[in-house]
């Protein structure tokens, strides 16, 4: 069993598995053109990479869609291109540096975000990889027992190599199927004692789910009556905020007040450089400094990440609740498209799914014509594959997508979904 990656089922117990290969990844093969590495997951093929130059259209290899990219004038996604010269202009030029994190602006953003989400204390991380791994230590070494409970989705379980096993001798344990929420009540089929619960806000795999604020005490509550932790996976708990402020008056504060740990990233729906945070007692804080060093993360000069994170968490932390807004309007425009299904619906926070049917290269031929011809840039590839003629786009509003209307999104949709 240890060689073998356990499928996906009720209360599955993962144990630390043996290298698939000589560099220790695994590898799945896919028949998609535009797939360069992807990995197999209950039945869904997820592609992460860029299209390869096997596309027999001309626009297809990696550096002519680059240069499609950046002759566009507008970006349906998120914030937009990603450049030098617009994270260089997130480092005012009068930030104070640290020390191996200690001091400066370093000190200054930890101590900004334990106040905004109502922490005892903060450290800062250059990876959001490291950062939850280490969080995890920290809480099996105070307890007798090495298992985690997470959603078979994890990020820790898909896309880092599983280093939670191989680093730190943990073992994964998932009480629900791939495409379903976690619940409480699937909690309730755990029966073996646990170190930590880890519950992602939003479920990024899902398209932005989220639990009832209710449910999400009762989970935190079933993590606590058995003496494990219960750590917040807020990569986009920014992009979550605004649906407990909506649905239960809660404040992104009262969430991270139920666990004992959260980590929130600053690159993501913020649009930083890259870094994170974590947030916790002084112990637990202290503890992870320790580890933040054994994993390599004490840099000299932590100063130009944690400046950018600075920056855009006070440009765009209130924007959520505007940027979710839009996202449901944009939902709701797309209603009664053929080929297109919205998950969730209607979206829960400012991020959706787009699950689109259709021979992939012909869509994907559709979305570089517009391109080409409108100037607008929509998708490079899908984000998940899930069968021959289905796949699914991960859309973001931000502030690039608040240029366009609900209805021009419709209109270029349509382009896309046509029969």
């Amino acid at each position: 069993m240890a060689n073998q990656k356990p499928t996906t089922s009720h209360s599955t117990s993962r144990a630390p598995a043996a290298a698939k290969s000589a560099g220790g990844a695994t590898t799945t093969t896919t028949k998609a053109t535009n797939v360069a590495a992807t990995k197999k997951v209950s039945g869904t093929t997820r592609s992460r990479a860029r299209n390869s130059s096997s596309s027999p259209t001309p626009t297809a290899n990696p550096e002519e869609l680059k240069a499609l990219m950046l002759s566009c004038e507008r970006f349906l996604n998120g914030h937009g291109r990603r450049s030098v010269d617009t994270h260089l202009a997130q480092i005012p030029t009068d930030t104070e540096m640290d020390i191996y994190g200690r001091g400066g602006v370093v000190a200054e953003l930890e101590s900004e975000v334990a106040t905004l989400l109502g922490a005892e204390a903060a450290l800062f991380e250059v990876s959001g990889t490291m950062a939850q791994q280490a969080a995890l230590r920290v809480h099996a070494d105070r307890r007798v027992t090495r298992s985690v409970v997470f959603h078979p989705a994890c990020h820790l379980d898909i896309y880092e190599e599983r280093a939670y096993e191989r680093l730190h001798h943990l073992v994964g344990v998932t009480p629900t199927s791939m495409m379903s929420p976690l619940t409480s009540a699937d909690l309730a089929n755990v029966k073996e004692p646990v170190a930590a619960l880890v519950v992602e806000l939003p479920q990024r795999e899902l398209g932005g789910t989220l639990p009832t604020w209710d449910d999400l005490v009762d989970q935190v509550a079933w993590a606590h009556e058995r003496g494990a932790a219960a750590h917040l996976d807020g990569a986009r708990l920014w992009e979550a905020a605004p649906y407990y402020e909506r649905s239960a008056g809660k404040s992104i504060a009262d969430v991270v007040s139920l666990f004992d740990t959260a980590y929130v990233s600053f690159y993501k729906g913020l649009g930083g450089i890259s870094g994170c945070c974590v947030v916790g007692d002084q112990q637990t804080i202290d503890e992870l400094a320790l580890w933040r060093a054994r994993h390599g993360g004490r840099l000299f000069g932590m100063w130009p990440l944690a400046a950018s994170s600075l920056s855009v968490l006070r440009q765009r932390k209130d924007n959520f609740a505007a940027y979710g807004a839009h996202a449901r309007a944009i939902a709701d425009a797309l209603k009664g498209l053929s080929h297109l299904e919205i998950l969730p619906t209607p979206p829960e926070t400012n991020m959706m799914h787009w699950r689109v049917t259709g021979e992939r290269e012909q869509v994907l031929e559709r979305m570089r014509a517009l391109a080409r011809d409108d100037k607008v840039w929509m998708f490079a590839a899908p984000y998940a594959v899930e069968g021959p003629r289905t796949q699914r786009f991960e859309f973001n509003v931000g502030d690039a997508t608040m240029d366009f209307s609900p209805q021009e999104i419709r209109d270029l949709v349509e382009k896309i979904v046509a029969p």
